[in-house]
């Protein structure tokens, strides 16, 4: 997939294409369906498929002190939108000058001028312009008198309830992974680089990779079963996420046990899908209390995955 950040240079491939427009946080399944349509209506023109989203996000430049904590970092959205189909993605930089723009403004000048697309895919609840005035009546009114096509996509249920970024940030604010999931269509992950720590885990038998997420976590303290993918291999990992109270300590700390792996991989990256919360956040009376309890942790997340 081609990334173009911003329209100073629009790429070719977008004159005529199909545009799925939104923030795209997350890109949970009702996300992927908005993708899908504009991959499947660019496939049937014989076009390209784009997307366009923006960085930061709106609510990080509108209402700081009220953004939520993303569930994916740009770089995941990325390639998260590059395998759902589309084969350029425009991210714009999400500027005070953007948010004042009016909405005719932006779909006339900006989408169809610059970038020339044909057929603009939305969700149902999308907003657009200045103070947030643009929605799905007002894209469907301008299409009709500017001449292109625009496509409204129906909320999508899962559980009986629409899948949003919202109801996922709750889900796995209170711990349920599988709720979570079902609304993904994958598991929550996080990626970051694995630094030095205390080394406390060798020392207890249970040697851990310390994980500087690249955003904060959403879910809550506790010890996780997970899948670890370091490069290309996925490892079983039973994680712990919390401030080490057993220790005193109190700054939040992603501490990864490799199942099954012997090796040195500081500086390396890795991306923890995290599958099931196995228990909350314990203060144990003592270290060796701990390390039992650790091993009872990896045997129950080794025997899940």
């Amino acid at each position: 997939m081609q990334t173009v950040r911003g329209i100073e240079s629009p790429p070719p491939e977008s004159a005529g294409g199909v545009l799925a427009l939104g923030v795209f946080d997350g890109i949970h399944l009702g996300h992927r369906k908005i993708l899908g349509i504009a991959v499947d209506r660019a496939r049937d023109l014989g076009v390209a498929s784009l997307a366009c989203t923006f960085d930061p996000r709106p609510a990080e430049v509108l209402q700081p002190e009220r953004a939520p904590v993303p569930i994916t970092t740009l770089e995941e959205r990325l390639e998260l939108i590059a395998e759902a189909g589309v084969q350029v993605t425009i991210v714009l930089p999400f500027t005070t000058a953007l948010a004042g723009m009016e909405p005719e403004v932006f779909i006339e000048e900006v989408l169809l001028r610059r970038l020339g697309v044909h057929e603009i895919v939305v969700g149902f609840n999308h907003r657009f312009g200045r103070e947030a005035r643009g929605d799905t009546a007002l894209l469907e009114t301008l299409a009709a008198r500017l001449g292109f096509r625009a496509h409204v996509v129906s909320p999508l249920i899962v559980d009986g309830g629409v899948v949003s970024s919202t109801e996922i940030r709750a889900a796995l604010q209170r711990g349920d992974l599988d709720r979570a999931q079902r609304l993904l269509g994958r598991e929550y992950s996080l990626g970051g680089e694995v630094v030095r720590g205390a080394g406390r885990g060798r020392l207890l038998g249970f040697p851990t990779a310390n994980v500087k997420p690249d955003r904060l976590p959403l879910i809550p303290l506790g010890v996780f079963a997970c899948w670890a993918w370091v490069g290309g291999t996925r490892l079983r990992a039973v994680v712990n996420v919390g401030h080490q109270p057993t220790f005193g300590e109190n700054a939040v700390a992603i501490e990864a046990h490799l199942l099954d792996f012997e090796g040195d991989i500081y500086g390396c990256r890795v991306r923890l899908a995290f599958v099931r919360r196995l228990r909350a956040e314990m203060k144990f009376p003592s270290v060796e209390a701990l390390r039992k309890q650790i091993g009872a942790d990896a045997a129950e997340a080794r025997s899940l995955l």
